[in-house]
């Protein structure tokens, strides 16, 4: 089977300040990968540098096959804008739109694509609103929703462009702890259904369970990688074991 993600040798600076050193990997389709770590040792920035939210300053980022970037040169703006399409992506805060209700979210960008008819779009966000359990709440407006609603709104809108990846970054951090496990529920429903997923997270019990292998990450560099197994119950490194007793 073909890696559906293949990065090598990331490296992104800001000026003097190197937050991604040497980043490597490849993901195969229908795996997930658990990304945790201490904050600041640029997990998000990784993440974001796939869906081209950040742009990397060396290394080679491939998409299905697709060169995104090679050798720290992108590729042009039309061929970025159709690797990425393949991707969603699902944020801490939400970023919904305020001024639109829960269907006009999720509908806003496939209507703006005009890749899918009016029906299909409507059919498409009724079956999504369903999945994530708020099929009652399409015509409310997102001030009206809780967190975790809010949360599960943005992982609807994700999943509206039938994305063959998807990031999530920090998706529970900004939730109350009752608020948490309706999200996860709604994730680890997506691995069961063969989601190629990367998801950043905190939640170290939640990515034991979910997670095919676990990144941990330090100072800017993938330190450790291996099944939640070998990661959680027997880390390599010494700092991988600090920073799993201290969570």
């Amino acid at each position: 089977m073909s890696n559906i993600i293949e990065v090598s040798q990331l490296q992104k600076s800001f000026g003097s300040l190197s937050v991604l050193k040497n980043i490597s990997f490849d993901m195969k389709p229908g795996e997930v990968v658990a990304v945790i770590g201490p904050s600041g040792s640029g997990k998000s920035t990784m993440l974001r540098s796939l869906v081209h939210l950040e742009e990397v300053t060396k290394g080679s980022i491939r998409i299905s096959g697709q060169a995104l970037v090679e050798n720290g040169h992108y590729a042009s703006g039309a061929a970025i804008k159709d690797i990425t399409a393949g991707m969603g992506m699902v944020f801490q805060h939400f970023n919904l739109f305020p001024h639109l209700t829960v269907r006009g979210n999720l509908e806003l960008a496939p209507r703006t694509l005009k890749r899918k008819s009016v029906q299909e779009i409507k059919a498409a966000s009724r079956e999504l609103l369903a999945k994530v359990g708020l099929a009652d709440k399409a015509d409310v407006y997102p001030s009206t929703l809780s967190g975790g609603q809010k949360q599960r709104v943005a992982i609807a809108r994700a999943l509206m462009q039938s994305p063959e990846i998807l990031l999530f970054d920090e998706p529970t951090s900004a939730l109350d702890p009752e608020l948490t496990g309706e999200v996860l529920r709604v994730i680890r429903q997506l691995a069961e259904e063969n989601m190629t997923m990367m998801i950043v997270t905190h939640e170290m019990s939640f990515a034991r369970d979910v997670a095919d292998r676990i990144f941990f990450m330090d100072n800017g560099e993938i330190a450790e990688a291996g099944t939640p197994e070998e990661l959680f119950g027997n880390p390599k490194l010494e700092r991988t074991r600090a920073f799993l007793m201290r969570e």
